[in-house]
């Protein structure tokens, strides 16, 4: 819904999905391969002519920074006016992102504004661009996600179906690890 959101307000040509191998600023938060997850995302959106999928970070491994996909895409896309979407509660961390001061001048910052954290203050990051996203705000987490399963609640509704169809057949998320 978030990409959906974005693309529509922002009039976005495309929309690149990027999951990542591993998140710098999230070192315990993968709990599925990423295989697994890249098929979730497959599931999820590959109906849908809008969006895209770029498997780029989870082949190179690792930790996965932002600068580095930029740069890749800026290389496939020469020119292109390039955006990250993020939401809201990512931007009281931005000044953590690896070369954020080149990242800023490489793209513009989309953000989607999330429940409970609500944008009060912007970063003081030089040269940086945002344009905020007045989309449907969500209350539900990653993690929240993965609890539910577990708990054997419903994602109807939070998740596109083909998507909850694969977390089911593979069993995904019904043990802690």
């Amino acid at each position: 819904m978030a990409a959906q959101d974005a693309y529509e307000q922002c009039q976005l040509d495309r929309l690149i999905f990027v999951p990542a191998a591993q998140a710098p600023l999230k070192p315990n938060d993968v709990q599925s391969s990423s295989s697994e997850r890249l098929a979730m995302l497959h599931a999820a959106v590959d109906w849908d002519r809008r969006f895209e999928i770029s498997d780029f970070e989870l082949n190179r491994g690792g930790v996965s920074y932002t600068i580095d996909s930029v740069r890749h895409f800026r290389a496939l896309y020469p020119n292109d006016e390039l955006f990250w979407i993020i939401g809201g509660d990512q931007l009281p961390k931005l000044h953590l992102w690896k070369d954020i001061t080149e990242l800023a001048k490489l793209v513009e910052f989309i953000f989607l504004e999330r429940p409970g954290h609500q944008v009060k203050a912007f970063p003081d990051i030089p040269g940086l661009r945002l344009r905020r996203c007045d989309g449907h705000l969500l209350a539900i987490s990653s993690t929240e996600l993965r609890e539910r399963v577990k708990r054997d609640l419903s994602l109807d509704y939070f998740v596109p179906h083909k998507a909850i169809v694969y977390i089911r057949e593979q069993r995904l998320y019904l043990e802690s690890t």
